[in-house]
């Protein structure tokens, strides 16, 4: 799979210098912090009809079950790209990185399962006498993957690059995690034929980069094999939304598809090269435009939330139950196995890392559309639940992150300072 001619083109190009920029965690962070910031002053001003009437436009060919609705595009098209890219991190971290040794990989998977556990847990402790609203256990498990890695960008510098690695693992174990929660609680049905049919698409996606038989024809040929491989990945797409099962999921399977080792002949491996040519599309402009349709929540006040159990179970599981779920799974964890926690990062950092992932945002709002789809009244106050959590989060994971990342910038001058002296 080679994109040399695309990558050669951006370089020389006039908007490469916007691309570099774009490629910045932090740049991408504070774009879609700012998308999602505009959107919810727009749902809570006296212009929110607009916002919501101009979401729900939709376009699409109706005969491919694709006439969807702008937040819908947003949700499952556009963060489909997004997905991708950070499944395409993720491989290169199993293969090259940090999770090449199974003893720190085991750790933040074994995180992210106990961070849904909990929090689903005590969602249904605190509802256990509420048959109406006890079904909203799925709510709290979740992790919105980019709004997460957004915060940690942005109030993360000086921080181990460890700690991203393993939020980035967290996450994504911690989205399928969600994914087959809503596809075997929360959907009515599966369209197997078409999840079959999106595998074998997988299974030919993950041939044509081998570099043998037909792909090494492929490779070889005059055509930009760019036209083979777009197409197959909306085809992809298509077939795992068809199947009912969130489409996103597509591009994490595709990312963790991707080659990451160079062919004879070749000048990059492709992961790498199709990172650099979709990162600044997705943090320029796939993640906010989907913050700016998916946050735009109608904020019903405190006074609801403290006496729904619906909105009080997820707050507890967003806000505490992550952080006993993910920092003490992973501190049990290294306790009876021999997982291990990276040399370069402190029990503190976990659990400043497990609050930043109580922002449930997305795929809880999600959650709750599809467990209340019928009772309007506890819909808003679970909304407005997550809301709440994910801004306690935000600020709680602000202030342990921001002191640990000032201390580790002050190593690093004393460091710095240390050897300049010798």
């Amino acid at each position: 799979m080679s994109i040399d001619p695309i990558l050669r083109s951006e370089r020389h190009g006039p908007l490469s210098r916007l691309a570099d920029t774009l490629r910045s965690d932090s740049v991408g962070g504070f774009l879609l912090i700012g998308a999602a910031i505009l959107a919810l002053v727009w749902i809570n001003s006296p212009f929110g009809e607009v916002y919501e009437n101009l979401r729900a436009v939709t376009f699409g060919p109706e005969s491919l079950h694709l006439n969807l609705s702008l937040e819908t595009w947003a949700a499952d098209g556009l963060l489909a790209v997004f997905f991708f890219v950070v499944g395409n991190e993720l491989k290169q971290e199993f293969v090259h990185g940090e999770l090449r040794d199974p003893r720190r990989a085991m750790l933040p998977i074994v995180a992210a399962i106990c961070g849904m556990i909990v929090p689903a847990a005590i969602y249904a402790a605190i509802n256990f006498t509420s048959p109406d609203t006890l079904h909203g256990w799925g709510i709290p498990m979740a992790t919105d993957i980019a709004f997460a890695l957004a915060i940690l960008a942005v109030i993360g510098r000086g921080l181990p690059p460890a700690l991203r690695t393993f939020l980035l693992t967290l996450a994504i174990v911690d989205d399928l995690g969600a994914i087959i929660v809503i596809a075997v609680f929360y959907t009515s049905g599966i369209n197997f034929v078409a999840l079959l049919a999106a595998a074998a698409g997988l299974a030919v996606f993950w041939y044509l980069q081998r570099g043998k038989g037909l792909a090494a024809r492929l490779n070889a040929s005059v055509v930009p094999n760019w036209l083979v491989y777009v197409p197959l990945a909306l085809v992809i797409w298509v077939l795992v939304h068809e199947s009912g099962v969130h489409a996103t999921i597509a591009g994490v399977a595709m990312g963790l598809l991707m080659r990451t080792n160079k062919l004879p002949g070749e000048h990059h491996d492709p992961s790498h090269g199709v990172e650099q040519l979709l990162r600044p599309w997705s943090a320029g402009l796939a993640l906010p435009i989907f913050a700016f349709f998916s946050a735009g929540v109608v904020f019903d006040g405190f006074g609801e939330v403290l006496t729904d159990t619906a909105a009080l179970g997820i707050l507890a599981g967003l806000v505490v139950g992550k952080v006993i779920g993910i920092a003490g799974g992973s501190w049990l964890t290294t306790k009876v196995t021999r997982a291990e926690l990276n040399p370069s990062l402190k029990w503190i950092d976990i659990v400043g890392m497990s609050q930043l992932a109580g922002i449930g945002f997305t795929v809880s709002l999600l959650i709750s559309e599809l467990t209340f789809a019928d009772d309007p009244g506890h819909l808003a106050h679970a909304k407005t639940g997550v809301l709440v959590a994910s801004a306690i989060a935000t600020l709680l994971a602000t202030v342990i992150l921001g002191a640990r990342a000032r201390h580790y910038r002050k190593l690093e001058r004393q460091s710095t300072a240390g050897a300049d002296s010798e």
